[in-house]
């Protein structure tokens, strides 16, 4: 695999993103991941080498660029990263201020610079890309794809926050604009996706000609997709991996599927 830690020229300035491809081969079919609130890390890195090993280009933008180089990380006596809801008030204040001054909008912005940049890559295959989030990166998925229809022709948001608000951009009021395909995956107990918001986001979601598959995983908590939280759950983490996969090979196929 090749690794490396580029600058996206964008509107704003120059946003550090990972990227990770395979070393032989190619073109290979562009998928970015959409961080969640902590931030890029090496965890979010892994995951999107797992994607790149198959026969993708995979980037993981900073979207916290504007604001600096934020990270956030707290660990439990076993080494494994605290859920948002379970760190103390302060804590838990810190790790949103970040989150809370990234509008939508701008990430928007700078994903159209990232095809920008894309569209000058001849290790880029032309056409059609995909994407996969988590938390607030799970509600960006489904932004983007509704945003970007032309391009994201497969998108999983995984334990997406607020997929369903009063804000004028929220991604329950443009699901009749994605194609493709979609896939979500839901935690069963997730204060920031109800299953009430999940029934009503699947209800909303046959306005769209995308195909649209979910899966609410029994037992799950929100964050549960990402293997180094306290709430992983890796029945349910490699569920989604099968969903996704299936529909990355379906609609974008890596460099290697013959």
């Amino acid at each position: 695999m090749k690794d490396q830690t580029i600058e996206i020229p964008t509107r704003a300035g120059r946003m550090e993103t990972f990227v990770t491809h395979p070393e032989q081969g190619g073109p290979f079919p562009p998928v970015i991941l959409y961080m969640d609130v902590w931030g890029v890390r090496d965890v979010l890195f892994d995951l999107a080498r797992r994607v790149a090993a198959v026969g993708y280009y995979v980037l993981v933008p900073d979207f916290y660029y504007r604001q600096g180089r934020i990270r956030s990380d707290f660990r439990d006596e076993n080494g494994r990263a605290i859920s948002i809801m379970k760190l103390a008030p302060e804590l838990r204040e810190k790790v949103l201020a970040p989150m809370e001054k990234l509008s939508d909008e701008t990430v928007m912005e700078d994903t159209a610079d990232i095809f920008t940049f894309l569209d000058g890559q001849n290790v880029v295959k032309a056409g059609a890309a995909g994407c996969f989030g988590y938390c607030m990166g799970g509600r960006h998925v489904l932004q983007a794809a509704a945003r970007f229809p032309g391009r994201f022709k497969a998108s999983a948001s995984l334990h997406g926050t607020y997929i369903i608000s009063d804000q004028p951009d929220s991604p329950h009021l443009a699901t009749a604009k994605m194609q493709g395909e979609v896939y979500c995956g839901f935690a069963e107990t997730d204060p920031f996706a109800p299953m009430s918001m999940v029934g009503e986001f699947g209800q909303l979601m046959k306005t769209s000609t995308a195909r649209y598959s979910v899966e609410v995983h029994p037992g799950a908590e929100h964050g549960y997709a990402l293997p180094d939280r306290d709430v992983y759950l890796q029945r349910a983490a490699e569920r989604d991996w099968e969903m996704m996969f299936a529909m990355f090979f379906r609609k974008i196929p890596p460099a290697f599927q013959k």
